[in-house]
């Protein structure tokens, strides 16, 4: 028995801040300080507050030390292991009283609003260790369900739990088990989508960094229901970390006799390969997927038949994503009831966000559907940085849309995103301020759909194309007011006739910032100019000449030389010269360059 535990961060971002390396230097110290025996070094998954990392969290006071540097470690081992007294410098601002005492990290904005489900064991235990795992009742629900449940209720119970499927499109969990049961054959397969590869969402490589044998137990439910023997997970072979962490889950179940032959004793025989994606954004509609495990170009299939009906191998197969999986143990331990208590009318239970762009406290969050856009901005991801006003949210992705400032207040979940214009994706939440050029985030989104299109069909192959033209038109100057109507026609034609999700969808981003903010598209096209000042083609760079002190230092960072003057004395910027790469702005320290 330990009497204190440190758990360092050994996701991907705070890895990337070196947490290993602060991990290593705990152990250090503390074996250098004759305390090995007392306190237990863990490196965990992700907290979800990346802002902040590298993460410490100390047991079992909870003291969350942030940003920590290799050279904190030293001081957090002599003050707070050896003698009991937190270093109140290092810890997260709000968890410090005005007294000094240590607040619980529920009482901080960032996590009071948030219920973990998916993300219970994210941060709380050592992945790699599958008795950690089984001590927080993991392969409980596996043995309840093999013992005690036939296939038919645990498929019940996923359809009065009400979990949709968190990939993107949310299907009913529980129809698409049923559909693959009611089907007869020899051999049935139970797929995994980890090819996360929406721009800026990281919830499901976390959940695999910190909690991977959830997926597994999850995916031998789901086998056990179906009546199937084997499962793949694939996963982006950009997930060095979710990748390994999954081998090793996996080599200890089987060790354990939780995959493989007679599971439980109970005749039951289910097992788990990896396939790794190569990074195909495409590979993430179901189809595509199985046809890229089976060792083909990844491309997707007609649909009908269904997976459920001809899937991998052309048997019978069920695809879920990660987070999905990630709340069937519990909802088969605690009841559908408890899960369906949470959440909205239609969509139950909780989903997994990854909050990124202009926000302070950038991560990952879990909020009960039907939670406003507002109370994940403003609480908690602590609001826009800098005194900025929000001005639009995009949810979904590539396949999303834009959410603007007036619909803040709109509780986020299924069918209300959809009615408003976006969709919810797999999670990605990307907060945008007064800065942002509406026209160029469309174009950046669709920019990434066309790279990703696979070609199979000319509607999206062709069309995303042609749809990029007219908006490079629009952020060149050269656009015109008919262009807006080609846009919207030649958009509707891409979502109706587009074989699979990826063309279906790609002109969401487009559409919904044209609904919504279309005189950003009308300045650019009438006035030639972009009014958040992103648009290069439609800048001009001007110097104040009351403000200028002819400090030259402008002059002297302009690549171009198209700054001229003489010292102490107002300078003046060419315009033909000028290639608008903003470097005067940021060197003046006079705030005498404005750009518009």
């Amino acid at each position: 028995m330990y009497r204190s535990h440190v758990m360092v961060c050994g996701g991907t971002g705070c890895t990337s801040s070196n947490s290993d390396k602060i991990a290593a230097a705990f152990e250090t110290e503390i074996l250098a300080t004759g305390l090995e025996n007392e306190v237990k070094v863990i490196r965990t998954g992700c907290f979800g507050l990346c802002a902040l990392g590298p993460i410490v969290v100390i047991y079992p006071e909870g003291s969350f030390y942030s940003m920590v540097k290799e050279e904190d470690v030293k001081e957090i081992v002599d003050e707070h292991l050896l003698k009991g007294r937190p270093v109140t410098r290092l810890l997260y601002d709000e968890t410090v009283a005005e007294d000094n005492s240590i607040k619980s990290l529920d009482e901080t904005a960032f996590y009071k609003k948030q219920l973990r489900v998916a993300l219970r064991n994210c941060g709380v235990i050592n992945p790699e260790n599958i008795d950690e795992y089984i001590a927080f009742d993991g392969y409980a629900a596996l043995g309840k369900v093999l013992t005690e449940m036939t296939p038919e209720q645990v498929i019940q119970t996923m359809l009065d739990s009400g979990l949709r499927g968190r990939g993107g499109a949310g299907f009913p969990t529980g129809l698409k088990w049923k559909f693959a049961a009611g089907n007869k054959a020899d051999q049935k397969y139970v797929c995994c989508n980890a090819d996360e590869g929406d721009p800026g969402a990281f919830m499901d490589r976390s959940i695999l960094e910190g909690d991977p044998h959830v997926v597994i137990e999850a995916m031998a439910i789901a086998a056990y229901a179906i009546g199937a023997s084997q499962g793949y997970i694939y996963v982006r072979a950009e997930y060095p970390i979710a990748v390994h962490r999954l081998q090793v889950a996996i080599s200890q179940a089987r060790e354990y006799g939780l995959l493989g032959d007679d599971i439980f004793g109970t005749g039951f025989h289910f097992d788990l390969d990896i396939k790794l994606g190569a990074g195909a954004f495409v590979c993430g509609e179901e189809t595509a997927l199985m046809t890229s495990i089976e060792g083909k170009r990844g491309e997707p299939r007609p649909r009908p038949p269904f997976p459920a009906v001809k899937g991998l191998f052309g048997k019978p197969t069920i695809l879920n994503n990660v987070e999905t999986y990630a709340n069937v143990p519990q909802i088969i331990l605690k009841g559908a009831e408890w899960f369906s208590s949470m959440g909205t009318e239609k969509s139950k239970g909780t989903k997994v966000f990854a909050l990124g762009g202009k926000i302070k406290n950038t991560g990952l969050v879990e909020i009960p559907m039907g939670t406003t856009l507002r109370t994940i901005v403003e609480e908690i991801g602590g609001g826009i940085p800098g005194g900025k006003k929000f001005k639009a949210a995009q949810t979904g992705g590539p396949s999303g849309g834009c959410i603007p400032a007036s619909l803040i207040d709109t509780p986020i979940d299924y069918d209300n995103l959809i009615a408003i214009g976006s969709m919810m994706g797999s999670g990605g939440l990307i907060v945008m301020d007064e800065d942002t050029c509406m026209v160029d985030i469309a174009k950046f989104f669709l920019e990434f759909t066309v790279d990703e299109s696979c070609g199979k069909c000319t509607p999206c192959r062709v069309g995303t194309k042609r749809l990029l033209e007219l908006l490079n038109k629009i952020t060149d100057g050269t656009g015109t007011m008919e262009d807006l109507e080609k846009i919207d026609e030649l958009a509707q034609f891409i979502k109706a006739n587009s074989l699979c999700g990826l063309g279906q969808t790609a002109p969401n981003p487009v559409l919904s910032t044209l609904r919504y903010f279309r005189d950003e598209y009308v300045e650019h096209i009438v006035n030639k100019r972009c009014p958040a000042g992103v648009c290069k083609a439609l800048l001009n760079y001007k110097i104040d000449p009351v403000k200028c002190k002819g400090c030259t230092l402008c002059a002297r960072s302009c690549p171009a030389g198209a700054i001229v003057g003489t010292v102490r004395q107002p300078h003046t910027i060419d315009v033909s010269k000028c290639v608008k790469c903003g470097a005067c702005m940021e060197k003046c320290k006079f705030g005498a360059i404005s750009k518009g």
